[in-house]
């Protein structure tokens, strides 16, 4: 499994340009306005042979929000999503603004950097000359590490950037290649992945065991059907609903990415009461780009 790398930092510090050059390509929309970037992108990237997932975030911001404000929603779930991805992150790369300078802005994400415990990569970014590269000491008062100052844009200093992740990066074991079908049950919150599971484990089966997978926050359960050996890769929103917050749930499109990344075959299934729904389709177009085998099942069609 490809451990996974999260650029975050407050809006316009230039986290999709350095997305854009790692992944080679102009997926996320770069504008000088903050605030552009509002779901997570994600793409695979290498480095000195080490393959990983990038994950884009939307700029963060932590001041209070006034609710009656028209946007007020869209923030909150704005900044959802980027929590998650810091949650589910191996690696952090918090961005700066050399040529803005230190901000409280840089200092709330900072404090919310310090209590994860997870690897933190500091990057000065826009530091295009040598003045400004100079100036991105003030960042030490992030107690976040040295700060490394690059330019996304010009590619100056991505590479010492990505030499700092590569040492932080964990360590993956490589899956052993068997005769066992690898089958990932993904699909919306709610639209019935635990009864499917409970099912598929309650008829004609023989559990060998529930053992840990290799990607963190999941279950393999192993079974056989006549004669298959058979693992199916749990997937957020079939573990017990007390172990996984609603929100974080609602936002876990990269439980669902890592678990097609393993499997051979995914099921996905939709709600027949709600029908086809945007998330639906983005899920469905991950398999796809995984160049998976798919079956859809449309669950509820009874009701």
């Amino acid at each position: 499994m490809k451990p996974i790398i999260a650029l975050v930092g407050r809006p316009n510090v230039g986290k999709s340009t350095f997305f854009n050059r790692l992944i080679g390509q102009r997926k996320a929309i770069v504008e000088d306005l903050p605030g552009t970037t509002r779901d997570r992108l994600y793409g695979d990237s290498d480095w000195n042979g080490r393959v990983f997932t990038v994950v884009d975030t939307a700029g963060l911001l932590f001041e209070e929000e006034d609710d009656s404000a028209p946007l007020a929603g869209i923030a909150r779930r704005v900044r959802a999503q980027a929590e998650l991805a810091i949650a589910e992150a191996d690696v952090i790369v918090f961005m700066v603004d050399a040529i803005e300078g230190l901000t409280t802005a840089d200092s709330d994400v900072a404090e919310v950097l310090r209590n994860t415990y997870k690897p933190v990569v500091l990057a000065a970014n826009k530091a295009d000359n040598q003045e400004r590269a100079l100036n991105a000491v003030e960042f030490y008062a992030l107690n976040l590490g040295e700060p490394i100052p690059m330019s996304a844009y010009h590619g100056i200093g991505t590479g010492d950037v990505l030499d700092k992740v590569a040492e932080q990066l964990p360590v993956v074991e490589e899956e052993t290649d068997d005769s066992t079908v690898k089958v990932a049950i993904v699909g919306r919150p709610n639209v019935g992945k635990s009864s499917l599971l409970n099912r598929l484990l309650g008829q004609e089966r023989s559990v060998v065991s529930a053992v840990p997978g290799t990607t963190r926050d999941s279950i393999d359960t192993p079974l056989e059907y006549n004669g298959t050996n058979i693992l199916l890769i749990d997937t957020a929103g079939i573990r017990r609903r007390g172990k996984i917050e609603r929100g974080i749930e609602k936002y876990s499109v990269m439980r669902a990415l890592r678990a097609v990344e393993r499997a051979d075959v995914a099921l996905l299934l939709i709600d027949a009461e709600e029908g086809v729904t945007a998330q639906d389709t983005h899920v469905a177009g991950m398999i796809l780009e995984q160049l998976k085998g798919v079956a859809i099942l449309v669950n509820k069609w009874d009701l």
